[in-house]
């Protein structure tokens, strides 16, 4: 199979994450660079990272890049590539999206008005036609221009991937998908260990948690648009990275996911949004106010997302709620805690500096991934695992 280079957009501050999970899919990386990484893979590639990929928003297929800096430029660059293996003669295509930072071609609209007369001329000669109907496959376009730099790719995706179709029901100001799932994996968390999220609100986090412990595939339960890209994608292929993903599943284990809300209500959604997304026996729900967060166990962790204070009347209450989550804290032995937030004086009211931090931006907004690190919990003696394992074989 012909091997394309494949783009997955990311959130900036996250490509080590994304890039970890792209090797262990088994690809290599050609590029990283802010916000996004570009990988090597053939079309059953696009199957396995549509499906399997957690922290990327999707999978673009590179059509081609080159500098232009005048649109008679972009015109004929866009022109000579071969759109022809890419779009049959009833493709419905369109320029989707065009984005420009720190280039001279700086107008979305002209832009992708003239790459779309650019791919038309081209198709016109291939083809023989002068009308294209457009009535097969629906085929976006996107083009990213970084510093004149033009990169022109096909949206194999279609709804972002953070749309895992199980978040029906949202609190007011939700961590995306994709996002919590790149916190929880920048963690050494594992499914033997305790997480807890204080301000759940519609669960994602531990939603994301339970899918990791579990390996439930993010995208096994949803649609993709090339699914219908039958000149590009034989369906059997899609078919295979299905049932790839469906023999991983294992729902065989004691899980220690928590969520903790103080409103009722969004508890209520939580506990839904974990129905439809098949966790919901792996994550205990329940109503309680980040003051009353405490565990007797050690070695746990805290993975969450607080208020953040946007509005006025709300930025007033955060020092209080701030002070809570230090008091809390402290109360977890040996703890690792990780809070995203923008609030700027997070570290003062929580009462200590923290480890690490990561700037991380959550859609528009500029945040800050604090990082409070516990220590490892102790190895178990050898002694003690062999007599285990002895035990579990009598």
């Amino acid at each position: 199979m012909e091997v394309y280079e494949l783009i997955s957009p990311c959130h900036f501050g996250m490509e080590a994450v994304l890039k970890r999970e792209i090797y262990d899919l088994g690809y290599d990386i050609v590029k990283t660079e802010d916000g996004r990484v570009t990988f090597a893979g053939d079309a059953e590639a696009v199957c396995r990272a549509n499906i399997g990929l957690r922290t990327t928003e999707r999978v673009l297929l590179k059509i081609g890049e080159f500098r232009a800096e005048t649109f008679d430029e972009l015109f004929e660059a866009v022109r000579v590539l071969p759109w022809e293996r890419y779009l049959a003669v009833d493709s419905r295509f369109w320029v989707a999206k065009a984005s420009s930072v720190k280039s001279k071609l700086f107008s979305p609209t002209d832009i992708q008005s003239i790459v779309k007369k650019a791919i038309v001329e081209r198709l016109k000669v291939f083809y023989g036609v002068s009308w294209f109907e457009e009535t097969g496959a629906s085929c976006p376009i996107r083009v990213f221009i970084y510093k004149d730099c033009v990169t022109v790719s096909l949206d194999t995706t279609g709804d972002s991937l953070h749309k895992r179709g199980y978040r029906t029901l949202s609190s007011r100001a939700p961590l995306s998908e994709t996002l919590a799932a790149a916190m929880i994996l920048l963690t050494p968390w594992k499914r033997d260990r305790i997480l807890t999220d204080p301000f759940c609100g519609s669960g994602t986090i531990p939603i994301e948690a339970a899918l990791i412990a579990a390996n439930i595939a993010p995208g096994m339960h949803r649609t993709f648009l090339s699914q219908t890209w039958s000149h590009l994608i034989p369906q059997h292929l899609w078919q295979d990275a299905l049932e790839e993903v469906q023999d991983l599943v294992d729902l065989s284990f004691e899980a220690h996911i928590q969520g903790y809300d103080i409103d009722a209500d969004i508890i209520r959604a939580a506990r839904a949004n974990a129905v439809r997304a098949g966790v919901d026996g792996l994550i205990h729900f329940q109503q309680r106010p980040v003051s009353e967060m405490n565990h007797p166990k050690k070695y746990g962790f805290v993975i969450t997302n607080p208020p953040y204070g946007e509005r006025l009347e709300e930025k007033e209450a955060l020092p209080v709620l701030y002070r809570e989550i230090g008091q809390a804290f402290d109360r977890l032995d040996c703890w690792s805690e990780y809070l995203i937030s923008s609030y700027e004086d997070t570290e003062r009211y929580i009462g200590r500096k923290a480890d690490k931090k990561r700037k991380i931006y959550n859609g528009m907004i500029r945040t800050t991934l604090y990082q409070y690190l516990g220590p490892k919990p102790p190895k178990r003696p050898k002694r003690e695992a062999s007599e285990t394992t002895e035990e579990q074989c009598r």
